[in-house]
C-alpha cells in the first residue's frame, strides 16, 4: 500500500469538462481561471428606463420622498412651535418666506446656520422627518394609492379618446 504523502491530491490531474461537449476542453481546478470575455449584464424581466444616469427611477423617487418628508416635518414642527412657541414659531415663518422648502438638505444646512436658535428648528425637523419617515408614513398606502391614480389616469384619458374619435353620442348628447 502505498503512503499518503507519495500521493497528489486527485484536484493537481486535469479532468474532462463535459459541459463544452464538441469539443474536449481541460480545466485545472487550483489553477486561476482567466476571463477571455467581458461579463454580461444579467438579464431581468424589469423595464429599462433611459436617461436616468446613473440613478434609477426609484432612486429620483425616493430623493423627491425625501424633500417632501422635510416638507412634512417643516408643516409638523411649524404647528407644534405655533401652540407652545409663538417666538420660535415667527421666526421659522419668517425664515421659510425666504428659503425654499424644494431642497430639503439645504433648506436644514440653511437654517443651522442662521443662529443657535434656528439651529435648534433645524434639529427638530430632522428628527421629525427622520421619526415621519420611518414611523408615521404609510408606504403600502402609497404604493395601492399610486396604482389606483395611474389605473384611473389610463382609464379617464382612453375613454376621452375613444368617444372622441368614434363620435359616439353619449347620454348627455341626448
Amino acid at each position: 500500500m502505498e503512503s499518503s504523502s507519495s500521493l497528489l491530491h486527485h484536484s493537481y490531474f486535469t479532468y474532462f469538462n463535459p459541459r463544452k461537449l464538441g469539443k474536449p476542453s481541460f480545466s485545472y481546478p487550483l489553477m486561476p481561471k482567466l476571463r477571455t470575455r467581458k461579463p454580461t449584464r444579467i438579464c431581468s424581466s424589469k423595464m429599462y428606463v433611459p436617461g436616468f444616469g446613473e440613478a434609477s427611477p426609484e432612486a429620483k423617487a425616493a430623493k423627491h420622498l425625501h424633500d417632501f418628508f422635510t416638507y412634512v416635518a417643516v408643516r409638523i414642527v411649524s404647528a407644534q412651535l405655533e401652540s407652545y412657541n409663538p417666538e420660535a414659531y415667527l421666526e421659522l415663518r419668517e425664515f421659510l418666506e425666504t428659503n425654499s422648502v424644494s431642497d430639503g438638505d439645504k433648506f436644514c444646512a440653511a437654517l443651522m446656520r442662521r443662529s443657535s436658535r434656528h439651529m435648534n428648528l433645524a434639529l427638530r425637523i430632522l428628527e421629525v422627518r427622520s421619526a415621519y419617515c420611518k414611523n408615521d408614513f404609510e408606504w403600502d398606502n402609497l404604493q395601492r394609492l399610486a396604482f389606483k391614480n395611474v389605473d384611473r389616469s389610463n382609464t379617464k384619458l382612453m375613454r376621452e379618446y375613444v368617444l372622441e374619435t368614434s363620435h359616439v353620442e353619449t347620454d348627455t348628447d341626448k
